[in-house]
């Protein structure tokens, strides 16, 4: 399927998407990651204070090697940074704190969002596999309905994707909240950078959105079509 004409005219744009996403977020944490803020505090310090004035003590803190793969694990209540925002006293080192820390406040406040998404995560993982696995032996098998099965199975991928964007809109709201009440954020040039940087990495969550649902409108098109042949 990777060689049909078809396919790419679905993927070209999605891709396209990606690509630029992905720039504007490498783009907006380098232009802020070079603007220090007045407290002087690195994300790794940022964290501790917002974890500290949130209650949030339960929470440990690693530091980890890499660039840009921040993250919360809700398994084991650990934030996650990568070692640039830990030690980055900048605008995005603590925009990328703040934001993964918002997680960590979903997940101690049981935010229904998040807990929705991580009860797909076992349909996704599965379906994601198994979804086009079972279209190609449909089609293979001429057996309409196994494949209209793997469309349906890979459609999770594209429901996972839709129900991250609320829990990635809420934890950017939550960390400028929180950035702005605590006083880590004090002047309007700040909080341009805090903002521009956290609409650039929920941009890479709409355009996941987009890759999903145009690759799952592929999937229906040749099985749609095939149907109609028959």
């Amino acid at each position: 399927m990777y060689f049909d004409p078809t396919y790419w005219l679905f993927m070209a744009p999605a891709l396209l998407a990606t690509f630029l996403a992905s720039q504007y977020v490498r783009r907006s944490y380098a232009r802020w990651s070079r603007q220090p803020t007045r407290s002087r505090l690195s994300g790794a310090e940022a964290a501790q204070r917002l974890m500290q004035r949130s209650g949030l003590y339960g929470v440990r803190l690693e530091i980890i090697p890499g660039n840009l793969n921040d993250h919360y694990d809700p398994r084991s209540k650990t934030l996650r940074l990568s070692q640039g925002v830990a030690a980055s006293a900048s605008v995005a080192g603590l925009a990328v704190a703040a934001h993964e820390l918002g997680h960590a406040l979903q997940d101690a406040e049981g935010y229904l969002p998040l807990r929705l998404r991580s009860a797909l995560v076992p349909a996704v993982n599965i379906g994601s596999n198994l979804g086009w696995i079972l279209i190609l032996l449909g089609i293979f098998l001429n057996f309409t309905g196994l494949a209209w099965a793997g469309v349906i199975a890979f459609a999770s991928s594209a429901v996972f994707a839709l129900a991250t964007l609320p829990v990635e809109f809420n934890a950017s709201a939550r960390a400028r909240l929180m950035l702005r009440e605590s006083g880590l954020i004090t002047t309007a040039e700040e909080e341009k950078g805090v903002n521009q940087v956290l609409t650039a990495a929920a941009l890479t969550y709409v355009a996941a959105l987009f890759t999903a649902l145009m690759q799952l409108f592929y999937f229906i098109s040749l099985v749609g079509g095939r149907s109609r042949r028959r």
